[in-house]
């Protein structure tokens, strides 16, 4: 009797108990993906760079994987961000570089990565500049400003509208300018001047710095703009703030989420135009303003960092560390970074730099590191910021169709973990004209549209070029010999299935 008691109670218990044990889900990993904003595959110390130390990242580096293929989508801003967010070449939404008061180039009803992860429970966050658009039309500044990225899946947004370099100088916190008086509203133009307010064209004495004629509008803070605004001035920003402002928002994110599976899009303003960094750092590197920002930005990094080890969150989140595209010095205004570089190697040995179909446009630095999970290496699997897509829904066990959801996105996630060294094939690059890169072998193709008239003022080598060109770069990573020549049949292949890919409807 006793005996059919204790198998009565007690093996059920057990059974129950070893029934809870093998189901219990495993805790998901918090997600941060920080972007910097033309950071160079050599702007970082961790990737060689001697006349600019970045402590910070390269402690994440350390303990985490530090990638030499890694890609973003594009060698410009926006395209880089669009692709990256919905898993989906920006061509096929003709995304390009956006003006401040454009719509909103992300359909609503066109998944992201924070939709996605949000059907996995994570509540989604963004801080930093955007440059994706907001709103239908040219956005009503006083009022509020949606569509945006509550949308598109985010549940908290606090954003630099378009890049510094462009009006309207405000910050947007979810759909509403920050601070700002109705008495005084705010209208943005760019096409004509507006109001009364000073233009760089009008009054150069009035600059901090000098600035070329596409970036001599509006003057705020010292510094003429692209385009032109009235109104809104108790709303307008600081640049020199940017590090403090930003920082802080996206600490109090994860303060606020601490206790749920998040995702946090930080994207920096720097090292952007006009370069601008806090007096603290002014004056930490021989470079001038640019290589100040960078240390600025290690700091920034550093204090995410920290507040993840606070809070006891540091081993459970995946860090993803990346650029939207490759570097530039001279890029509209005058801060010497061109007479003050120095040995310093913003794109390390490759070639080219933002708005280039050379790599380096496109070759990013990326870090990955999540201790539970990621063991600290190097590796040169191929990844590109596309594949953030697959790869989380993959790592997060969303299902997606693959037809109509990130229809270019490659579930790469042994890779992104270090778990394999097997990345992508096949990878199309997009600059002012299109390349595809399958295996070792690099094809550009001939430019076939007409190229903006004030890229001609960049310093950068475009690799923009009237005949084909095909490079090897396991032999050739510098891009210096054209084969194309050569071998004609491996041009008319490659650029076959780059026709191929682009043909591809989705």
């Amino acid at each position: 009797m006793i005996k059919n008691i204790f198998y009565t109670l007690v093996i059920p218990i057990v059974f129950s108990s070893c029934q809870q044990k093998n189901t219990s889900p495993v805790k998901k990993p918090n997600i941060i993906i920080i972007y910097a904003d033309d950071l160079g595959y050599g702007d970082l110390s961790c990737y060689g760079a001697s006349a600019v130390q970045t402590t910070h990242i390269d402690r994440l580096a350390a303990e985490g994987l530090r990638f030499t293929n890694a890609y973003s989508e594009a060698s410009t801003c926006t395209p880089s961000r669009y692709a990256m967010l919905t898993g989906r070449y920006a061509f096929r939404n003709d995304a390009a570089i956006l003006p401040g008061d454009a719509p909103l180039i992300i359909e609503p009803d066109r998944e992201t990565l924070a939709s996605m992860l949000k059907k996995a429970g994570y509540t989604a966050g963004v801080v930093g500049k955007w440059h994706l658009g907001l709103g239908n039309g040219s956005p009503d500044w006083n009022a509020d400003i949606k569509p945006g990225p509550l949308e598109i899946g985010f549940d908290y947004s606090f954003l630099l509208p378009a890049t510094a370099d462009r009006v309207p100088t405000v910050y947007v916190e979810n759909r509403r300018v920050v601070d700002l008086d109705h008495r005084d509203p705010i209208q943005v133009d760019y096409n004509k001047k507006i109001g009364k307010d000073p233009i760089g064209l009008e009054h150069p004495k009035m600059l901090k710095m000098a600035a070329d004629t596409q970036h001599s509008g509006t003057i705020v803070n010292g510094v003429s703009r692209i385009g032109y605004m009235t109104g809104g001035h108790q709303a307008y920003w600081k640049d020199e703030d940017f590090a403090d402002v930003f920082t802080d928002k996206a600490k109090a994110f994860i303060h606020q989420h601490q206790n749920e599976p998040f995702f946090l899009y930080y994207a920096l303003p720097h090292i952007h135009v006009p370069r601008m960094p806090n007096n603290k750092y002014v004056g930490t590197t021989n470079m001038g303003p640019r290589g100040d920002l960078i240390v600025e930005m290690d700091a920034m990094v550093g204090e995410i960092m920290k507040t993840l080890k606070d809070l006891n969150l540091d081993k459970n989140t995946l860090v993803i560390f990346s650029s939207d595209n490759g570097p530039v010095l001279d890029d509209g205004y005058g801060d010497h970074a061109e007479e003050l570089i120095g040995n310093h190697k913003p794109a390390g040995i490759y070639r080219g730099g933002k708005y280039s179909a050379f790599e380096g446009g496109l070759r990013m630095p990326m870090i990955v590191r999540w201790p539970n999970e990621i063991q600290p290496g190097i590796s040169d699997a191929v990844i590109n910021q596309i594949d953030f897509f697959a790869s989380l829904a993959n790592l997060t066990g969303v299902k997606i169709d693959r037809e109509t959801i990130a229809p270019d996105s490659e579930n790469l996630l042994d890779a992104l973990t270090g778990k394999s060294k097997k990345g992508r094939r096949v990878m199309l690059q997009e600059s002012f004209t299109m390349a595809i890169r399958e295996e070792n072998w690099k094809y550009i193709e001939p430019v076939s549209k007409k190229i903006p008239d004030w890229l001609d003022n960049k310093t950068v080598e475009t690799g923009l070029q009237q005949e084909p060109q095909l490079y090897n770069l396991k032999h050739d990573p510098r891009e210096q010999r054209n084969l194309a020549g050569k071998y004609p049949d491996k041009v008319a292949e490659l650029a076959g299935k780059l026709k191929e890919i682009m043909e591809k409807k989705n």
